[in-house]
């Protein structure tokens, strides 16, 4: 893994970043007021690597430069994340040739899940073609680490070229890559479905170095683990992970976080992890308190990927994710309000007294 420098960037992530409208504890179809937030899967790993552990970020994506366009981009500056490599797209008055994407979502509460309306079709981000974003500048500079994932290859066959050609520059500048195969129905519902998302996520394994996700994302054909809520032992886990690691060995890190929700509102939450042959258990968060879910993985990942920046081993870096998502859900929005001494205080069983 490349040292840290004082020029480049820890982490470069590639997605579509959408404006959320956030009806608070309200349902979206009764609403009159909406809260806005920035979110996006790949961006909440840049968002929550800078504001929560303080590396130097960016985002490479695509908006429509217009006012809505632009208050993405203010509140990805509020964030910390750079935006250099945006790029910007002419609007043509009404969004017939590119738009911005947004989505609602209900957080739920009890027995009432939450629902997420999403409104991102035809966004510039998903007509990003190969060659619209000149990599050299973005990783000559020294890029230690690169995130993507399955949400930006589900925006279209052409999306899912542009992250082949980013692994590819990423790799060849020496650059750690990791995938969240993330999938997500209403994504793939016109590529073939959850097999369609396993043929793409496949394809990609070769470029991948650190792997979020389970063998249901990349089997060679859907099976159970294909669909719906994941929840291992350290047995099945390990069992698992070893399976893909046989298949594709240049792997060096494969991790999940776990989540069984036993109500919309206290879900149990933990992660697993597997390196050099090994599989690890990380904390158990049994009947966590949720008030807003949305992010938690991405907040996961973002844990993750800190703690083996900074070159601590595979058991604290997975805490640190799995500390990071709890923490993620005990606020509203996508992306991270925690600090890193939140975090740790968190893993090393600190409790949830008042400080004062």
């Amino acid at each position: 893994m490349k040292p840290s420098k004082d020029e480049g960037y820890d982490l470069v992530s590639l997605g579509e970043i959408l404006l959320r409208f956030d009806p608070g504890e309200r349902r979206i179809v009764g609403s009159r007021s909406f809260h806005v937030w920035e979110g996006g899967g790949e961006y909440n790993v840049a968002r929550g690597l800078h504001r929560c552990f303080g590396l130097r970020t960016a985002i490479a994506s695509a908006l429509v430069d217009n006012a809505v366009g632009r208050l993405i981009e203010d509140l990805v500056l509020q964030g910390g994340v750079r935006t250099d490599h945006i790029q910007w797209r002419t609007f043509d008055g009404v969004g017939r040739d590119a738009r911005n994407g947004i989505y609602f979502l209900e957080r739920g509460f009890g027995v009432r899940g939450g629902l997420g309306m999403m409104d991102r079709g035809h966004t510039a981000m998903a007509q990003l073609k190969p060659g619209d974003i000149d990599w050299k500048p973005v990783f000559s500079h020294g890029v230690r680490w690169f995130h993507t994932g399955g949400i930006t290859t589900a925006l279209s066959e052409s999306s899912t070229e542009v992250v082949r050609e980013a692994m590819i520059a990423a790799r060849a500048h020496g650059a750690i890559v990791s995938y969240d195969c993330n999938y997500r129905p209403s994504l793939w519902s016109s590529r073939g479905g959850r097999q369609g998302s396993i043929a793409v996520n496949r394809s990609l394994m070769p470029l991948v170095d650190v792997l979020l996700g389970h063998e249901g994302d990349i089997a060679r054909t859907a099976s159970a683990s294909s669909n719906g809520p994941v929840w291992h032992t350290l047995d099945s886990f390990g069992e698992m992970a070893a399976r893909v690691n046989d298949e594709y060995s240049n792997l060096k890190v494969i991790a999940s976080s776990v989540r069984r929700a036993q109500t919309a509102s206290r879900n149990d939450w933990s992660g697993f992890a597997f390196a050099n042959g090994k599989a690890v258990e990380g904390l158990h968060f049994p009947m966590l308190e949720v008030l807003d879910r949305v992010g938690s993985g991405d907040a996961f990942a973002a844990g993750l990927i800190y703690g083996l920046l900074a070159g601590r081993e595979i058991d604290y870096a997975l805490n640190c994710g799995i500390a990071h998502g709890a923490l993620v859900m005990t606020t509203p929005g996508d992306s991270s309000m925690a600090s890193l001494a939140e975090v740790e205080h968190l893993m090393n069983g600190g409790h949830a007294a008042t400080l004062r």
